[in-house]
């Protein structure tokens, strides 16, 4: 077991794939960002795929852009990336029955270039709430 995950669960009225579309589309991340820091794509694929990499608008106190990459890609299953803090946003997605789905949402730090540092920030913490924020605008997307 991993100690420097942070991670959470909802159950989702969507179908797996369409779940997994909106994940792998940036510029819908803001739809379903619960930290409120994406603000929108600046460039990169329509869809993403292993290895494609897209660059975002953030404001996280003050505004700033990265770059992330996608690291796992498994079609309507699992999507993660990073970016140059090498720490991981990973969704898993197992299909439940018709239109319902369990979304998992995992910050992993376990690679991260200073996972010390995240920890001293309040990192894992600040993210388990945004996760539990994401899963919910998630959950009220598709139930719209």
């Amino acid at each position: 077991m991993n100690l420097r995950t942070v991670s959470e669960s909802a159950e989702v009225g969507a179908s797996a794939l369409s779940v997994f579309d909106l994940l792998a589309t940036p510029r819908q991340h803001p739809v379903f960002d619960g930290s409120t820091s994406v603000r929108g794509v600046i460039e990169g694929p329509h869809r993403l795929f292993m290895g494609a990499k897209f660059r975002m608008s953030m404001h996280l106190i003050v505004p700033y852009r990265t770059t992330n990459e996608v690291v796992e890609f498994e079609e309507g299953r699992a999507i993660a990336w990073r970016h140059f803090g090498r720490h991981i946003w990973r969704y898993e997605i197992e299909e439940l029955g018709e239109r319902r789905c369990k979304v998992t949402e995992t910050f992993d730090y376990s690679s991260a270039r200073s996972p010390l540092l995240l920890e001293l920030a309040n990192a894992p913490a600040r993210n388990r709430a945004a996760i539990k924020a994401t899963l919910l605008n998630l959950q009220l997307h598709f139930d719209s």
